[in-house]
């Protein structure tokens, strides 16, 4: 195990201190606003960006495809390589990385580079959110739960708001110069990061570590299952919100109900920081149960826009909390091998958005758009049931687990 390089501005992290790294939480949830903008950005600006590199729009969509299979397929493996490697050099190389993949993406004419450098974002993408929770729970282990809502804020903050904004930005002053901010956003991060986070050790080499070691660990599973289900239910109904909306003939537009949605992420957030250390279990049955409530109210009463206004809201703070409740348990389940927990749970998370969207697809053909919501909370059902069966490991009542290692 390598000794940690302090520096005068960096926090101490020991396990006694009471002081809160609000700077080296905020460097990370930064780098998770890079990471979900540089992944979700082209979706906004699909017929721009597939006029200019000359391909369909069809084409265009497999930027963001490739991206997120990149992200599922190398997350575990990667992730494995690189335990070694001190945490705050390997964040350094992520955002330099994707200043250059992005940087890439801004001047490219050629479809096939571009491609090529998605695919390579791809690969940093799945790393750095499998080591972000892990690496925040590190700086603040007696307040770990609070410490990964507020690096994962980022993640929030860029899908509620930040994506949006780049739309807009998009239209304003081209796709390409939007990819360029995006660029220079990760250069004054990877700034910040070498002045702000502890250079922590990474995971040497020991008996027992490891991936098939995490993967028995006692809890892992059941979290994974639980997540797993939960984002299959999201995604089969958020994938087709559009003609959702369209066909039940609300007095509002679709965007106006994913924006209700974001507020509602945020609000998840700032719920999940308090909880996580405090009723974990609870809260994480609590949003799940509010969640199937939420999405069969869209089938009760998906004429009434009241109603459906109502459920974006609320299962937006679902949907915004119970990615950190989730990655909380995993971290607390594995203290020893957090990163490699939360690598499982990235490509867990990645299958089931990819899996969630075909099996909508298949609803949405087969009994239409009335059938989603239906779908969708079953799915969330047998999430919660599978949280409520398991109060030993998991999501036990209490923490009982050691912190991570600071």
């Amino acid at each position: 195990m390598t000794s940690t390089t302090d520096s005068p501005h960096v926090p101490d992290t020991s396990p006694g201190t009471s002081r809160w790294p609000l700077g080296g939480l905020l460097v990370l949830s930064g780098a998770a606003f890079v990471t979900i903008l540089t992944e979700a950005l082209p979706a906004g600006v699909l017929p721009v960006m597939s006029a200019d590199l000359q391909v369909t729009e069809a084409h265009a969509g497999l930027l963001v495809t490739v991206y997120a299979l990149a992200a599922a397929l190398t997350a575990i493996p990667v992730t494995a390589w690189t335990l070694i490697v001190p945490r705050r050099t390997l964040l350094l190389a992520l955002l330099l990385g994707f200043a250059a993949t992005n940087a890439v993406t801004a001047v490219s004419g050629d479809f096939a580079l571009t491609l090529v450098a998605r695919v390579v974002s791809g690969v940093f993408a799945g790393l750095l959110w499998a080591m972000v929770p892990a690496y925040a729970a590190r700086l603040a282990p007696e307040r770990s739960g609070k410490a990964i809502a507020t690096a994962l804020a980022g993640m929030t903050v860029g899908l509620s708001l930040g994506i949006p904004a780049g739309t807009v930005l998009g239209g304003l002053i081209g796709w390409r110069w939007t990819f360029g901010l995006l660029t220079v956003l990760a250069l004054a991060l990877a700034a910040a990061a070498l002045w702000r986070l502890p250079q922590l050790p990474g995971e040497g080499a020991r008996r027992g570590g490891g991936l098939m070691a995490t993967i028995r660990t006692p809890g892992i599973a059941v979290i994974n299952t639980a997540s797993i289900a939960a984002v299959l239910g999201f995604y089969v109904l958020y994938t087709y919100i559009a003609p959702f909306v369209e066909r039940a003939e609300l007095d509002v537009s679709t965007g106006t109900v994913l924006f209700v949605f974001g507020l509602g992420s945020l609000g998840g957030v700032w719920f999940a920081g308090v909880m996580a250390d405090r009723r974990l279990r609870t809260a994480t049955l609590g949003l799940l149960a509010l969640a199937t409530l939420c999405l069969a109210s869209f089938g009760l009463f998906a004429q009434s826009t009241a109603a459906v206004l109502l459920g974006a809201l609320l299962w937006g703070v679902t949907h915004g909390g119970l990615p950190t409740l989730m990655q909380t348990a995993g971290v607390r389940a594995a203290p020893r091998d957090p990163d490699t927990a939360n690598s499982l749970w990235v490509t867990g998370w990645n299958i089931a958005m990819a899996g969630g969207s075909l099996l909508g697809g298949a609803v949405l053909a087969g009994a239409g758009t009335g059938a989603l919501p239906w779908a969708a909370s079953a799915l969330l059902a047998a999430s919660v049931l599978t949280v409520a069966l398991h109060r030993r490991n998991g999501f036990p009542p209490k923490d009982s687990t050691p912190p991570p290692r600071p």
